[in-house]
C-alpha cells in the first residue's frame, strides 16, 4: 500500500503537461479527436455488450418460451 501511495504521489502537474505534449507530438493535433472518438465508441459498445449479457440459464428459459 505504501509503495502505491509513493508511485501515485510522483505524478504532478508538470508530468501531466509533459505526457500531453508527448502525445500531441506523437499523434498530431488532427489525429487526437479521431483517437478519442474511437475510444468512446469502443467503451459504448463494451457497455452495450455487458448490458445484453445474460446468464446462460435465463437464455435457455427465454428460448423455450419462444418455442411454445
Amino acid at each position: 500500500m505504501n509503495a502505491l501511495a509513493i508511485f501515485l504521489g510522483v505524478i504532478g502537474p508538470m508530468q501531466v503537461i509533459l505526457i500531453i505534449a508527448i502525445v500531441v507530438l506523437l499523434f498530431g493535433g488532427k489525429k487526437i479527436p479521431e483517437l478519442m472518438k474511437g475510444i468512446g465508441t469502443g467503451i459504448k459498445e463494451f457497455k452495450n455488450a455487458a448490458k445484453d449479457d445474460q446468464p446462460a440459464n435465463s437464455k435457455k428459459e427465454e428460448e423455450t418460451k419462444e418455442k411454445e
